[in-house]
């Protein structure tokens, strides 16, 4: 992509309203916009590339687990939920309406009602047990305060899953394996997290887990044990607990940002819905479910939050919009223009993921150029100048900020060897 063709609004001051880092940097360095509406916000194309990345690794690791991925409506029946007794439960968050013909529908929070009744309709036997179907679809929560962005917004991207087993010992098997999975997924982001026993809240079930990103902006508090992997919310531990439960080490409290979380459900949404199936011996059974959620849209917020400095955001290889920006010093000079979309072309023949500043007008020059660079936060950038003539470039690592001259003749191969 040219930076020229690309909707890019970098901006040098975020609106007063933005407090925390990641919604300021993602305004500034314009992967979103406001809508108009509180907690409501456009994915701008960087936003939209580095979203759809994110939910690239998510499915690609829910796929390897053996999950099935389907897409159901964003507008859910209205009596699904009031088989279950959620649609009072949830309150003012779930946002209802009527169609023309007066049914009642809500824009879905979250989806096991529906879920529910999608294989309640389709699995009839334990012989087609066990089941994991997952979408990453839009959500919306009428959020009483919706604030901080991305961060907890009224509509956002989530990948929901739903498990459904013929026992419990198998749906505590699923479970683990999605523990394992998500770790997994928020490894391959470069995230620093924690896994803590936690609170069902209004999803229910017997016991819930949650993936902490780990960062002093944080709402979340949490207890974690020096000694061990334990850790917990302080709605399942107080806080001036010292010993970890698990194995006697000490417990000190940290922050933590909410981006996964997990559930045993049990029998609590099937029996509610009579969603039964038929086991060995041919009797109706309800079924055994775990459901498991991942906030993809707030994740690009915890990768800032936690990848970050005073000139702008720092992604992690796998989270960017691009790998590497190709700094066009003088975008008139022939020379470093030709040169320029040589080397687009070649790493884009390599597969590598890049972006070509070639902007020309007066209020882009060099300095410009480097500024949304650093702001945008794209891995590595390769500067070519007027050192071009004595075959020379330059690369700048974005984390470091660190500069290396490299012979022109070697820049691909020193690209690729920096993103192995």
């Amino acid at each position: 992509m040219r930076f020229s063709r690309l909707l890019i609004p970098t901006m040098k001051e975020a609106p007063s309203d933005a407090v925390l880092t990641s919604h300021i940097l993602l305004l500034r360095a314009g992967f979103i916009q406001s809508s108009g509406g509180s907690g409501l916000y456009n994915f701008l194309p960087l936003g939209k590339i580095t979203l759809d990345k994110v939910r690239a690794i998510v499915k690609d690791e829910l796929d390897k687990a053996g999950c099935n991925e389907v897409h159901l409506p964003m507008v859910t029946p209205l009596s699904l939920w009031e088989e279950t007794g959620r649609a009072d439960k949830f309150g003012s968050e779930l946002l209802r309406f009527k169609d023309r013909h007066q049914n009642g529908f809500t824009l879905s929070p979250t989806n096991e009602e529906a879920m529910v009744n999608l294989v309640r309709q389709t699995v009839k036997s334990y012989k087609q047990l066990p089941l994991n179907v997952y979408q990453i679809n839009w959500k919306f929560r009428d959020e009483v305060r919706p604030r901080f962005g991305l961060m907890r917004g009224r509509e956002f991207l989530m990948k929901d899953a739903y498990s459904f087993h013929a026992t419990v010992e198998d749906m505590e098997r699923e479970f683990a394996l999605m523990e394992e999975t998500y770790k997994k997924i928020f490894t391959r982001l470069g995230l620093d997290f924690k896994v803590v026993e936690a609170d069902s809240g209004a999803i229910g079930g017997a016991g819930s887990k949650e993936f902490m990103v780990l960062a002093d902006s944080g709402e979340d508090t949490i207890m974690v044990c020096e000694s061990c992997d334990f850790g917990a919310n302080v709605e399942v531990i107080a806080e001036d607990e010292t010993l970890c439960p698990k194995c006697g080490g000490t417990l000190s409290q940290t922050k933590g940002i909410e981006a996964g979380h997990i559930f045993q459900l049990g029998t609590t949404y099937s029996e509610a819905m009579k969603a039964e199936f038929l086991n060995k011996n041919q009797k109706l059974e309800p079924f055994v479910m775990g459901t498991y959620g991942i906030g993809v849209s707030r994740l690009l917020a915890g990768i800032i939050e936690q990848n970050h400095d005073e000139k702008g955001c720092v992604w992690t290889k796998e989270s960017a919009p691009f790998s590497v920006d190709i700094i066009v010093a003088k975008a008139k000079n022939a020379e470093q223009m030709e040169a320029g979309d040589k080397l687009y072309s070649m790493l884009q023949a390599k597969g590598v993921s890049v972006i070509l500043d070639d902007r020309v007008d007066k209020k882009t020059g060099f300095g410009v150029k480097v500024k949304d660079f650093e702001l945008i936060g794209i891995p590595f950038a390769v500067v070519i100048g007027n050192d071009i003539s004595d075959g020379k470039v330059e690369i700048i690592n974005r984390e470091t900020l660190e500069k290396e001259e490299v012979l022109l003749d070697m820049i691909v191969e020193t690209i690729v060897e920096k993103l192995s």
